[in-house]
């Protein structure tokens, strides 16, 4: 069995207040996905982020193909981290860590995702020129994003 690793940090001037305001909120995932995706939430995004919430999504990731993603919020340490696991969707795996600190002038957002992709071998096949760079794609997107919205961390 195979798993995968993209890890992705990015430093933004914010303090960790406003950012974790807006990654605990599972209702920004929209915001932050790329258009093309058709991101939305179906369900479980009405309340603050909890051990245990239930988010249900539809998304199309690839070539039109509408597919339902389900995931878990599994672990929320307050402004400090937590991680989303798919129950349901695209992936045999898929285990989200999102880990923000505060750093001099602002703050780092980590982002480790393990997946597994389906289909054994096939999809083991297809993951160097399918999975990995739209995934690759879709995170360097959000990084865009968020420097859109909050700015550009420059040390001092």
């Amino acid at each position: 069995m195979k798993i995968y690793r993209l890890h992705k940090k990015q430093s933004l001037p914010i303090s960790i207040d406003e950012a974790w305001a807006f990654l605990s909120s599972p209702a920004n995932l929209k915001t932050i996905t790329p258009s093309y995706m058709s991101f939305d939430i179906l369900s479980g995004a009405d309340r603050p982020m909890y051990p245990g919430q239930i988010i249900q999504y539809i998304v199309t990731p690839v070539m039109g193909i509408k597919t339902k993603w389900v995931t878990e919020i599994t672990h929320v340490v307050d402004r400090k981290y937590f991680v989303d696991e798919q129950r349901f969707g695209p992936y045999a795996l898929w285990h989200h860590k999102h880990f923000i600190k505060e750093i001099d002038g602002g703050v780092e957002m980590e982002d480790i995702i393990d997946y597994k992709v389906p289909l054994g071998f096939l999809g083991r096949m297809i993951h160097p020129f399918i999975v990995k760079p739209k995934l690759e794609e879709i995170f360097n997107y959000r990084q865009k994003k968020l420097i859109e919205l909050f700015g550009v961390y420059q040390r001092s």
